[in-house]
């Protein structure tokens, strides 16, 4: 069987999307070496990604110097080309993300939904990134023209019916996975003290941008740190500047433990020593389609507190404490639970470890190939 990939998505800032499709894909290939696969990219300006499994003997790269802004407007337009007919002809082509993508009518279609935030909160984007992602990308026709959709949360899965009206058998929810774990305690030792990293902090990693509910963390923080007992908590921030970033910024200078609050930018891989030395990592997102940062930190042995919406309480399970995302004494409370009760914070680190273990890459990719070949 030819299988089709759309692997624009690997280029830029490593993302939650761009992390799905290089490790389904991963493992795809060393799961299906009799099935051929034909890697689609275009780019104008840039390069396709070279990695090592792109040279497997059933991979094949296509690229093309197409602008993407050309291809998604002619698809929108006249449905075409085709990009099937660009690869050479595919049985099936899988979207690890619903860029649009015109296809032949021999062609079969599999498309993976991560969030419908778009949808769901469309006061979250600039008014570019709504137009981008409702019409230009024409989600919605993705959506009800593939022949069978691939949702990373339960969530994601309602969302879909309830704005697209697709039929639930035509969804399939497939939970992405994580390779992150926990460093040696010597490697950990020497990390903390070379990037001079507190006894005691608060992580939080992820874009900055309204959806993430930041700046409700901060001033959770200031609740905390005016208690007793809090003194040497520091709050730690990792992702990279996103839309309204300069509003958290602003909430940080107003914050009067600012000292203490430390934003390291965006990261682009090595976060486990950080998951690993954190007191708690807290998600308090108004929505998730799912949520890697969590995810990581459980399988690190870190505590997690995350909001009770959207996906969070399908990744995190029974292993973390949930907040309502609104309520910003909760968020404190929350917070100062796991710094001050070490029986809790035990248990939350052992229910966390187990509930990391049900999402591995190699369960995503097979669950995944399989919806590919019933296809």
């Amino acid at each position: 069987m030819v299988i089709g990939v759309d692997i624009r998505p690997l280029v830029g800032l490593r993302t939650g999307i761009q992390e799905y499709t290089e490790q389904i894909l991963v493992h795809m290939i060393l799961l299906a070496p009799e099935h051929q696969f034909k890697l689609f990219f275009s780019s104008f300006y840039g390069k396709a990604p070279d990695r090592p499994w792109m040279h497997a003997p059933n991979v094949r790269v296509i690229e093309y110097r197409i602008p993407n802004n050309l291809l998604f407007l002619a698809g929108n337009i006249f449905g075409y080309p085709f990009i099937d007919t660009l690869i050479g002809g595919a049985d099936v082509f899988f979207s690890p993300h619903f860029f649009l993508v015109p296809l032949s009518k021999t062609c079969r279609r599999v498309t993976t939904f991560h969030d419908l935030s778009y949808l769901r909160f469309p006061e979250f984007f600039t008014w570019r990134k709504r137009w981008w992602h409702t019409v230009e990308m024409n989600p919605a026709y993705q959506a009800r023209f593939s022949n069978q959709i691939i949702s990373v949360s339960e969530s994601t899965k309602a969302d879909l019916v309830d704005y697209y009206q697709i039929d639930p058998a035509n969804i399939s929810v497939v939970y992405s996975g994580t390779t992150m774990s926990r460093p040696s305690n010597e490697a950990l030792a020497l990390f903390k003290n070379t990037h001079k990293l507190p006894s005691r902090f608060i992580l939080h990693v992820g874009t900055l941008e309204p959806r993430k509910n930041i700046i409700g963390l901060v001033r959770a923080f200031n609740i905390l740190k005016a208690q007793i007992d809090y003194e040497d908590v520091e709050l730690v921030l990792i992702g990279k500047e996103g839309w309204q970033f300069q509003n958290i910024f602003k909430e940080i200078k107003k914050s009067p433990y600012q000292s203490q609050i430390r934003y390291l930018g965006h990261i682009d891989g090595g976060l486990a020593p950080y998951y690993s030395l954190a007191t708690v990592c807290v998600s308090p997102s108004f929505f998730e389609g799912f949520c890697f940062p969590a995810l990581e930190a459980m399988a690190c042995g870190t505590p997690v507190i995350a909001s009770a919406n959207s996906s969070l309480p399908e990744v995190v399970g029974d292993a973390g404490l949930f907040i309502n995302p609104y309520d910003i004494s909760e968020i404190a409370e929350a917070l100062g639970v796991v710094l001050s009760e070490p029986a809790i914070r035990g248990q939350m680190i052992k229910n966390g470890l187990v509930q990391a273990l049900k999402f591995t890459w190699k369960n995503t990719a097979r669950q995944t190939l399989d919806i590919i070949i019933r296809v």
